[in-house]
C-alpha cells in the first residue's frame, strides 16, 4: 500500500470519528436545549405553600337608600328625594367622610299603577292601566375610615334623612402590601417543604423551573342587615356599638423544582 493510499484511509477514519463526535456533540446540546424550554423533559417535583397574615380591616363600607313615595306630583318627589339625600351627604361631610368616599350607585323612579280587580266578576274587563303614582328610590355606597364615629354615622344617616341601611361590610382599602407578606410567606413555606422532600428522598433540589399562583384573597366581615327608619338606631336612639374584628388574609402558591 502506497503512501497516498495510507493517507486517504487515514481521511477517512478522521472523518468518521468527527462525524461521530459531531453527532454526539449535537444530541448533548439537542437534549439539554430541551430540557432549557421544556422543563417538563427533566425529572422534578411540585410543592406547595400557604401564607397566612391577620390584619385588621382599615375601610368600613355600607350603602343607604332614600325613597320618596307619592301621587302623580313627580316634581315634588323629585325635590324630596334630592332634599333628603343631599341632607344625608351634608351630614356625612361634617362627620368627616371624604366626598370621593360617598358615591351614588344607583337612582330609580318607578310608576305605580291603579290595581284593577276584573277578575273577581265574571266577565269583567280591566281599563287600561292608570298611573296614580311613583316611587323614586336613590342608593348612594359610602366608606368610612374612622371606626370610632362609625355608630353615630349609621345613627346619623336614618335621623338625616334615609329610609334604608344595607350592606356593612369591614374590609382592607389597598390589601397590596398585606397580600405581598402572605405571598412571601408562602414562597418560604413551599422552599421549606422543598428541602425536607429532598432530605428524605436523598436527591438535591435543581433549577426552579416553574412557579405559579392560587389564590390570593381576604375574607371580610359583613353586617349585612337592612335597617329602616322604624328601627332602633335611629330616631334619637343611642348609636348602635360596632365592632370591625380581624381578617385573614391567604395566598397560595406552588413552585416545581428539577432533581440532580
Amino acid at each position: 500500500m502506497d503512501q497516498s493510499e495510507k493517507t486517504r484511509g487515514l481521511m477517512r477514519i478522521a472523518i468518521i470519528v468527527a462525524l461521530i463526535a459531531g453527532s454526539y456533540a449535537l444530541v448533548v446540546f439537542a437534549n439539554s436545549f430541551k430540557q432549557t424550554i421544556d422543563p417538563a423533559s427533566t425529572r422534578n417535583f411540585s410543592v406547595s405553600g400557604e401564607g397566612r397574615i391577620i390584619a385588621e380591616p382599615d375601610v368600613a363600607t355600607f350603602s343607604y337608600t332614600v325613597i320618596s313615595e307619592g301621587d302623580t306630583d313627580l316634581a315634588s318627589l323629585r325635590s324630596d328625594n334630592a332634599t333628603r339625600s343631599n341632607s344625608v351627604n351634608a351630614f356625612l361631610k361634617e362627620q368627616g367622610v371624604l366626598p370621593a368616599d360617598i358615591k351614588t350607585t344607583g337612582l330609580d323612579v318607578s310608576p305605580r299603577y291603579e290595581q284593577c280587580y276584573a277578575y273577581r266578576e265574571p266577565g269583567g274587563v280591566c281599563p287600561p292601566p292608570t298611573i296614580v303614582g311613583y316611587t323614586i328610590t336613590q342608593s348612594t355606597a359610602v366608606k368610612v375610615r374612622d371606626f370610632d364615629s362609625l355608630g353615630t354615622i349609621l345613627g346619623g344617616v336614618v335621623d338625616s334623612g334615609a329610609n334604608q341601611l344595607s350592606q356593612l361590610n369591614f374590609t382592607i382599602d389597598d390589601p397590596t402590601e398585606i397580600e405581598n407578606e402572605a405571598r412571601a410567606e408562602a414562597i418560604a413555606s413551599a422552599q421549606e417543604k422543598a428541602r425536607s422532600m429532598a432530605r428524605a428522598g436523598g436527591f438535591t433540589v435543581g433549577r426552579l423551573l416553574s412557579i405559579s399562583e392560587g389564590y390570593v384573597g381576604q375574607p371580610y366581615m359583613a353586617y349585612s342587615k337592612v335597617m329602616y327608619a322604624e328601627d332602633a338606631m335611629g330616631m334619637g336612639a343611642p348609636a348602635p356599638a360596632i365592632e370591625a374584628g380581624s381578617q385573614e388574609v391567604t395566598a397560595n402558591i406552588s413552585l416545581t423544582y428539577e432533581i440532580r
